[in-house]
């Protein structure tokens, strides 16, 4: 209705035409650094791109735009002149109308005021046109301005309010979403440039973005995650396309901070073993990895122990890609016990034994390849000094025999549940882990997925013992086969030695080569389900350790019976007409054979 001014004005003085700065349309992003990576040349110089890529994201501050008005009513106006109809002395029906200052009305009119649609045009020539009730700018109008900035939508007392686009006439901004008293409030999408390519779309309070939000920057790199006070703050992942890196993880103020996972992905090399990423996992302080955290390298070795600045610096663990460890203090990515090594994870096989602590001397051989050492120490300690030779040798032996199935098993289950991968490559985590021992029915030899675990444990914290997020490499894999195949079938060959290999060999052609890659269950039997239902693994996890109790077994570690995941079931009122209990045991009985037997139900299984 009246001319545009901003509310806290005391003067009353007409705003400018152009719209009035907003300067909370878009922060520039964070100048932070991704983390680099310490002593990798091509790594480190793919944090610089990285870096480079998220400077060039930052979107230059639009033209501001009016957010507020004054909606100053008829009676406050004075009529220089109306031409058009009347009834009994009242403006009625469609007439023009001429404002002291020069703005103007033509529209519909009743009972002396402006009601129904009409065009008010001010005297600088910003103009709305739409629907008036009383007076008042109501319903659905559209704004334009001399710079050709547009507003159409929804209009509340003469202030957007409710579903409207804003186009800005001087900068290629536009906004399209919900509105409150004049600000972007609710859902709803910014566009920073002409193409679409550049855009916001999410959560705003108050026109801040807040809340969740996804973020895609014109170089392609994406943000996605939670907002406050237009930066990136609380949890989220930022993928930078241009660099292959991805970060997942908590963000404070713009910038990686507190728990988080990096990834680099490489370049791959034909005929490798190891997915071609290094990866971070742990914490970050003002987008430095700080604190404590792991390190895998592309190469297969590994760093766990204490970060400062992005370097390794405290107390840590380094495995190297042959197996080997040094565990004791670093110094600023150098050994402390030799400062004039630097740790450079790309030539490791240059490095002198002696300049390492060698804390497992029982290692097998070097004929499985360089890159496999599989680690028998703790389970060799069980069989007498003079057999542990030959024990080793065998199994070698067995190993190689079956190495390219293996090799092939491995990377078919540890691409179940993804989508895609940027350098086409795996990990397998402990989740599809479990998934093939039940395919190869190792649960159907007197042992459940919960005592495996124990067995396989290495963990100090009990809560990770049985963690889905794992990731073992093949050398793992290996090993743990051969731990549970001795735990399995050791007592069919007490009487003979060697007896480790026979066990393995039985594993491999009774439960391996029958029934690997062959997918049961619903979880993984069609790939976009999976990849699906895994996007609330965190969720999952985050109720099953809250339902958890104590293990009746050492080490004593949180799991979960199957009678209690029904007792859950019936506390978050899941348990209806529709699923019953009883479909929950035959649901469970379908994965587990043992459940139910001879009209006997079992629930005393780990789940």
């Amino acid at each position: 209705m009246g001319k545009d001014k901003k509310k806290e004005s005391k003067k009353g003085d007409k705003s400018a035409t152009t719209p009035a700065h907003d300067t909370s349309m878009e922060l520039a992003v964070s100048n932070q650094n991704v983390p680099p990576l310490a002593d990798q040349g091509d790594e480190h110089l793919a944090s610089q791109v990285a870096s480079k890529e998220e400077n060039k994201d930052a979107e230059p501050p639009p033209v501001p735009e009016p957010i507020e008005y004054e909606e100053p009513i008829l009676t406050q106006l004075i009529v220089e002149s109306y031409e058009g109809e009347k009834v009994r002395g009242l403006y009625e029906g469609e007439g023009t109308a001429y404002f002291q200052g020069g703005n103007v009305y033509k529209g519909m009119f009743s009972e002396g005021l402006m009601h129904g649609r009409g065009t008010y045009t001010w005297a600088d020539g910003v103009q709305y046109e739409g629907n008036f009730v009383k007076n008042v700018q109501m319903d659905h109008g559209t704004y334009k301005w001399l710079d050709g900035s547009t507003y159409e939508g929804e209009v509340k007392n003469g202030i957007r309010n409710g579903f409207g686009m804003y186009k800005c006439g001087t900068y290629p901004v536009s906004y399209i979403g919900q509105w409150v008293e004049g600000k972007r409030h609710g859902k709803g999408t910014i566009y920073y440039n002409e193409s679409g390519s550049s855009w916001y779309e999410g959560d705003f309070v108050n026109n801040i973005k807040s809340g969740w939000g996804v973020r895609r920057y014109k170089s392609g790199n994406i943000y996605e995650g939670q907002w406050e006070r237009d930066l990136r703050h609380g949890e989220g992942r930022m993928r930078w396309l241009t660099s292959n890196q991805e970060y997942t993880g908590m963000w404070v103020n713009g910038v990686q901070h507190g728990q988080g996972t990096h990834t680099w992905y490489l370049k791959r090399i034909a005929g490798s073993q190891y997915p071609l990423r290094n990866e971070y996992v742990g914490e970050f302080v003002n987008g430095d990895r700080h604190g404590h955290g792991k390190f895998f390298f592309a190469s297969g070795a590994m760093y766990d122990g204490e970060w400062v600045l992005n370097k390794k610096h405290g107390a840590g663990k380094l495995v190297f890609k042959n197996g080997r460890v040094y565990e004791g203090e670093f110094n600023y990515d150098h050994i402390t016990e030799c400062p004039s090594l630097q740790i450079d994870m790309t030539n490791m096989e240059a490095l002198s034994n002696r300049s390492l602590k060698v804390v497992d001397h029982s290692r097998i051989s070097s004929l499985s390849g360089p890159n496999i050492e599989i680690d028998l120490s703790t389970l060799l300690a069980l069989f007498p000094e003079k057999d542990k030779e030959d024990e080793m040798k065998q199994t070698e032996y067995a190993v190689l025999r079956y190495i390219s199935e293996l090799r092939r098993i491995y990377t078919f289950y540890s691409s179940l549940g993804y989508d895609h991968s940027l350098d086409n490559t795996f990990l397998m985590t402990k989740l599809q882990f479990w998934r093939f021992l039940k395919d190869c029915r190792f649960h159907y030899c007197n042992q459940t997925l919960a005592s495996m675990d124990r067995i396989l444990n290495d963990k100090t914290l009990l809560e990770e013992i049985h963690s889905p997020y794992e990731t073992l490499l093949l050398r793992m894999f290996l090993t743990y086969l051969i731990y549970l195949s001795f735990h399995i079938y050791h007592k069919d060959f007490d009487d003979t030695s060697p007896r480790l290999f026979k066990c393995f060999s039985k594993l491999m052609v009774k439960n391996i080569c029958p029934h690997a890659c062959r997918i049961k269950g619903i979880l993984f039997s069609d790939r976009q389900q999976a990849v699906y239902a895994l996007s609330y693994i965190d969720k999952c996890w985050e109720v099953f350790q809250a339902f958890c109790r104590p293990s009746t077994l050492p080490p004593y570690e949180p799991t979960m019976k199957m009678r209690h995941f029904i007792w859950m079931l019936e506390d978050l009122r899941l348990i209806s007409k529709q699923l019953t209990a009883t479909k929950v045991v035959g649901i469970l009985a379908k994965d587990n054979p043992f459940v139910s037997e001879a009209e006997i139900l079992n629930l005393e299984h780990e789940v």
